[in-house]
């Protein structure tokens, strides 16, 4: 992946896509430094325009098709962000998009696809079944599927958030991210394994959605039940492309149980006045409950806020 993918391709993509997204805050964390013993920053894509950072790969996947698949229109399959972020590339750029999620995804997000006017199917059981049934759509009818997690493209397009962290802070010195599928750890990695290699870039999952941490731990691919977890944005198996991206860009990963998610969630909320959704808190919880040493300066990706409002609140709730 890494012989493929150079950090012009990730440049090229911030160029393609600056028009249509934001270019999120980066903001110091006051407690997180304290603990890191350095300055920590926090990369707020949970105020991108569709609340995570999806939006950016799916703008650079769906901006690089050919004038013929964007006419036969594409089809996604994802937990929820990448949906929302395809629907919404797919509204910018005038193309039609049907877009597959587990029953059980958040509500929040299948509104959020369906406001875009992409089609919605949420019939899968989960997250793996709505990515075979999308793949097998795709074959069917041809037009493109749009990997949550893959493809030179859609990664690029992840790693601008990585463009942006060190050309906020050029002293950086290590990297906290979520990690599922690894889009956004190919992203990041794609760019800094290349031009800064004194980064040490970390991972962040939670015990219910371990795929990476479990397969590398074991040197090999290991499959992992689908279980409830607040971190449904990481949910899913990995495969060979996704394990060699841990393989090849990790320095460490970390796990969360679902009682530390909510505690982090309720940090952010806390200590920063932000909502952030169980994927997009568990590297700041890494930080937080101190389960990893990070070098500093550090910056830490909250990847995305979108969670439904009664299950925030009672985290919120319960933490008073």
């Amino acid at each position: 992946m890494f012989e493929r993918l150079r950090p012009e391709a990730v440049r090229a993509a911030a160029k393609r896509i600056a028009p249509h997204i934001r270019r999120t805050p980066l903001v110091h964390s006051p407690e997180l430094s304290d603990i890191a013993g350095g300055d920590v920053w926090l990369k707020l894509e949970n105020e991108q325009l569709t609340g995570s950072f999806k939006l950016r790969g799916a703008l650079n996947a769906l901006g690089c098709l050919t004038p013929a698949q964007k006419a036969a229109g594409v089809v996604a399959s994802s937990a929820g962000n990448h949906g929302m972020g395809v629907a919404s590339a797919a509204k910018t750029l005038g193309i039609k998009a049907k877009v597959y999620v587990p029953r059980a995804a958040p509500q929040v997000k299948k509104d959020g696809i369906r406001s875009f006017g992409a089609e919605l199917d949420d019939s899968a059981s989960d997250y793996d079944a709505a990515m075979a049934i999308a793949i097998a759509d795709g074959k069917e009818t041809g037009r493109p599927f749009i990997n949550p997690c893959l493809g030179d493209d859609l990664i690029a397009g992840q790693g601008t958030v990585a463009l942006e962290i060190i050309e906020d802070v050029p002293t950086l010195r290590s990297l906290v991210v979520n990690v599922g599928g690894g889009g956004l750890l190919g992203g990041c990695a794609s760019l800094l394994r290349n031009e800064r290699k004194d980064v040490r870039i970390y991972g962040a999952q939670s015990v219910n959605t371990a795929a990476m941490s479990k397969s590398l731990a074991a040197g090999k691919i290991v499959d992992i039940p689908s279980v409830p977890t607040l971190a449904d944005g990481l949910a899913g198996v990995i495969d060979a492309d996704g394990f060699e991206i841990g393989t090849r860009s990790l320095d460490g990963i970390t796990t969360l149980t679902e009682e530390e998610i909510a505690n982090a969630i309720a940090w952010l909320s806390r200590a920063h006045g932000k909502r952030v959704e169980g994927a997009g808190a568990c590297a700041s919880g890494a930080v937080l409950f101190r389960k990893l040493r990070v070098e500093t300066p550090c910056a830490v990706v909250v990847s995305g806020g979108n969670i439904d409002e009664v299950r925030w609140s009672e985290i919120i709730k319960r933490s008073k």
